[in-house]
């Protein structure tokens, strides 16, 4: 199994970043800010807009670092990545099920399964860990809703059904999001799930770990040669990493919220960590997106077993292990795709 290194984060907007050597060099116009040796990097997320020079995106490609640019504000705008891992024969057979709406529709259900299990999973954690704290009845109510889902979704053999179902399993989970909340409620208040822009802090959180993740997933896919823009269920949309979010739909409640509501409710981020501009619109500032990475890279190192693989892995791995389960899939080697079911 893959070993999880270092994501190197670059969270200054004025950063350039350059190649010396076997390193990676960070300069804020001509003076030398940091260095990291390359061989110590799984990857490389930029949030400047002054960019990278052409030798290292080389490197990068060369060495199969994953390299993205991303607006100061988190949204996605582009991965370097070099030669594809793997084969023509998987991504032949990828692109065969992605045009077949029964295959695609199987695959998708599975990953769907996942993300409604662990939101009731997310949920039921709640309950067990503050029943003194929340409204547990009403938290139940969300999480058997959720429960009640999942046999329809089992033998779901319809894309648009499924993502009707998907819908009605998102409305109750968010509709309990409020309730998961104990730290700060003036500032982290959630009325409802809001995106370009996110109109509150939580929202704002939110859509950046999503970006993140969805950036993990896409890196993950391509280390084992599939096609990160080829999805099952989000259909085909230029620029759009189809198959990295549809891998996150069930990875979304475990690795993302439920790293959010572990900022906000161990008091790890505060309203100061935000810019609110005169449209409504709310953004994680410099120092709010320092916190959240810092913490972003220690929760991917924490471990968890594998529910299929029985294994300890840190949860940065989790995204290529249900890569790599989903390449095998496609190869024939598995009857089924195993969504991540958070235990």
């Amino acid at each position: 199994m893959k070993q999880l290194q270092n994501t190197l984060f670059v969270t200054s907007e004025d950063i350039y970043l350059t190649l010396d050597g076997e390193n990676v060099v960070a300069r804020r116009q001509e003076e030398t800010v940091a260095r990291y040796p390359l061989h110590t990097l799984q990857g490389i997320v930029t949030f400047s807009y002054a960019g990278a020079s052409p030798a290292l995106m080389g490197a990068c490609a060369t060495r199969n670092i994953a390299l993205a640019f991303c607006t100061p504000r988190g949204r996605f705008l582009a991965r370097i990545s070099g030669e594809n891992n793997g084969n023509v024969l998987l991504r032949r057979q990828q692109y065969r099920v992605a045009d077949d709406d029964e295959s695609s529709c199987h695959i998708a259900r599975n990953m769907i399964f996942g993300k409604l299990y662990n939101a009731a999973h997310s949920i039921s954690r709640t309950c067990r860990d503050h029943a003194l704290r929340v409204n547990v009845d009403e938290l139940r109510m969300a999480e058997e809703a959720l429960k009640r889902l999942y046999p329809q979704v089992r033998t779901c053999k319809d894309a648009e059904t499924l993502r009707g179902l998907e819908g009605v399993g998102a409305a109750a989970y968010f509709g309990a999001m409020d309730q998961m909340i104990l730290g700060d409620k003036k500032t982290f208040a959630f009325k409802q799930r809001s995106r370009r822009p996110p109109l509150d802090p939580i929202n704002a959180m939110l859509s950046f770990a999503y970006s993140l993740l969805t950036n993990d997933c896409a890196a993950a896919l391509e280390s084992v040669g599939l096609d990160a823009y080829v999805g099952f269920l989000h259909t085909d949309r230029p620029g759009r990493s189809s198959l990295a979010l549809d891998l996150m739909e069930e990875l979304r409640p475990c690795m993302a919220d439920r790293f959010v509501l572990t900022l906000i409710n161990n008091r790890m981020i505060h309203t100061k960590d935000f810019d609110r501009q005169e449209s409504g619109a709310v953004f994680l500032n410099d120092a709010g997106r320092k916190t959240f990475l810092k913490h972003w890279q220690e929760r991917k190192k924490d471990t968890v077993t594998h529910p299929y693989l029985n294994e300890k892995l840190s949860w940065g791995m989790i995204p290529y292990s249900q890569a790599l389960l989903l390449a095998r899939y496609l190869r024939g080697d598995l009857d089924e795709y195993p969504p991540f079911l958070w235990k």
